[in-house]
């Protein structure tokens, strides 16, 4: 590891996250990247100035700029938040006096609901005969089934081991966003199911134990990579013709919104989905809320 004394502030503020804060690889590669994007700019049209010494009006340009080339709300604010973290590092280490954030107002994102797919369309799909021998068909219909069943994100099903899954406790333990792990049960149908593949699989790599063995694996053994599994959710969920988006990001909103609907708790759901704010679940209830309405508008007399 560099001596910190040897370290610009740009990759003091990386190791902080990375090893302090724990962020995932995947964030901390996207921070370093708006980073590197902003002291670029400021290379450009400040060459005197450091990023560290960048005001809010140098930022504000910035913004301007990227909403001029047509980003949307939703890339600026990324790229805003990970400023934010930066100067916050840099007023907590006293290397600023100033936060330039705070005079910085981000782009307002427009509110868009979580898509879903509806419950009887997906029960449709997970209803169809699994009998077959290829593992490969069979790991796909399970992918499918633990997305659902579980509402976890994508990263946190490759990282899924054999020993996460317990048939003692009728649990998965799932490994969340910094480390944070929880338990979410699962069903007696999914039990069956995960037992049946698990077997299957055991005979198909010849392994002689599971305890070092992730889940789901790829026809060759390997662990799964993101955009395999995202080809497989994409193409189970291509049978729904009236989708837009096909992701496993779409299963884990179906979990949630099906879960309120049937009259969960909101607490509960929020812990189910691995959540650190109960603000970022609320988003689900505005499914519901709609669900309501139709059902009001097509039921009530004076609707």
């Amino acid at each position: 590891m560099v001596p910190e004394m040897l370290m610009n502030t740009t990759e003091r503020f990386l190791q902080y996250i990375r090893f302090e804060k724990r962020y995932s690889p995947h964030t901390v590669l996207a921070y370093q990247k708006d980073l590197a994007q902003f002291q670029q700019y400021i290379d450009q049209c400040y060459p005197e100035c450091e990023i560290s010494q960048a005001d809010h009006q140098m930022i504000r340009s910035w913004l301007v700029g990227m909403m001029n080339k047509k980003l949307t709300a939703r890339s600026v604010n990324r790229k805003l938040t990970a400023l934010k973290s930066f100067y916050r590092f840099l007023l907590k280490e006293q290397l600023i006096s100033i936060n330039p954030m705070v005079k910085v107002v981000a782009p307002r994102i427009p509110r868009r609901l979580p898509e879903f797919v509806p419950e009887d369309q997906l029960s449709e799909i997970l209803s169809a005969n699994i009998e077959t021998e290829d593992y490969g068909l069979f790991r796909d219909r399970m992918i499918v089934e633990v997305f659902y069943s579980t509402g976890i994100r994508r990263i946190e099903l490759i990282n899924l081991k054999d020993t996460d899954v317990s048939f003692y406790t009728h649990s998965i333990k799932v490994l969340g966003k910094r480390n944070k792990e929880r338990l979410i049960p699962i069903g007696g149908h999914l039990e069956s199911l995960l037992q049946t593949y698990m077997d299957r699989k055991q005979k198909e790599f010849e392994l002689v134990t599971q305890a070092e063995t992730w889940l789901f694996l790829s026809k060759k053994g390997r662990k799964l990579n993101p955009r395999s599994v995202y080809k497989i959710v994409n193409e189970y969920l291509d049978k729904l013709s009236h989708m837009e988006k096909r992701s496993p990001h779409v299963l884990r909103h179906s979990f949630a919104t099906h879960m309120l609907n049937r009259g969960a708790d909101l607490n509960a759901i929020k812990e189910l989905l691995g959540h650190a704010n109960l603000s970022a679940t609320q988003v689900y209830t505005h499914n519901t809320i709609e669900k309501l309405k139709k059902v009001y508008e097509q039921a009530h007399p004076r609707a």
